[in-house]
């Protein structure tokens, strides 16, 4: 059955484990952060909101939710804190995938209230027995050493374990938007290193051909287990 989750549309994709500072500045968000610092005492009550990513542009006006991306990431508050001209300043951290099945328009907020379900499932790696992950993972962490050196970028280690791997490189590489949210629904981990090995493979390629380096850094986030 799906469950009510307030909406935060971006202009990016969150993924499970990362951590997302926010600026909220918007009448509307600022009361989306107090409806759940309010609701924080009822201990069954979600204490973070659902980040979808807007398909274009950089803003989602009522009656719009068709240009949301359908699957999202639960965003848990870690830290709030309010300034003085009332905005708020949050550290979230990436949570658990969930699917818009629609909109609750019976809500009565100013902020968009999904109906959603979850979605994907990372514990289940289709046929991959856990021998074969690991090399999978490893495969990709060789693959992203070498992304890094060719970029000559800096940033944390590899983590060990696949799960983090899969979202650590799926936010840390050069990717459009379109390109991050398809790892973000990837059906489990097994299928997003596959596709984050191959597209290593080509943009390490590419860079070495053409000489194009893009310029970012991997974050020196730690992992989440949420």
């Amino acid at each position: 059955m799906p469950q009510r989750l307030p909406l935060f549309p971006l202009g990016s994709v969150l993924f499970p484990g990362l951590v997302l500072p926010l600026n909220v500045f918007e009448p509307r968000y600022r009361l989306l952060v107090q409806d759940l610092v309010a609701g924080a005492e009822d201990k069954d009550a979600v204490r973070g909101f659902g980040v979808v990513a807007i398909k274009a542009g950089y803003e989602v006006g009522e009656g719009n939710a068709q240009a949301l991306h359908e699957v999202g990431c639960v965003a848990l508050l870690r830290e709030v804190t309010e300034t003085e001209d009332g905005r708020y300043e949050l550290v979230t951290v990436g949570a658990s995938r969930f699917k818009v099945v629609g909109i609750d328009e019976s809500a009565g907020t100013p902020y968009l209230t999904g109906l959603v379900e979850p979605f994907g499932d990372d514990d289940t790696e289709d046929d991959e027995d856990e021998g074969g992950l690991q090399l999978l993972s490893a495969a990709v962490a060789r693959r992203f050493e070498e992304y890094r050196e060719v970029l000559d970028i800096g940033g944390a280690e590899a983590p060990e374990d696949p799960r983090v791997m899969s979202y650590l490189v799926a936010a840390a590489m050069v990717l459009s938007l379109d390109q991050r949210q398809a790892l973000l629904e990837a059906p489990d981990t097994a299928t997003r290193l596959r596709t984050e090995l191959a597209v290593l493979k080509q943009e390490i390629a590419l860079v070495e051909t053409f000489g194009a380096v893009p310029a970012t850094e991997l974050p020196d986030l730690p992992a989440n287990p949420n």
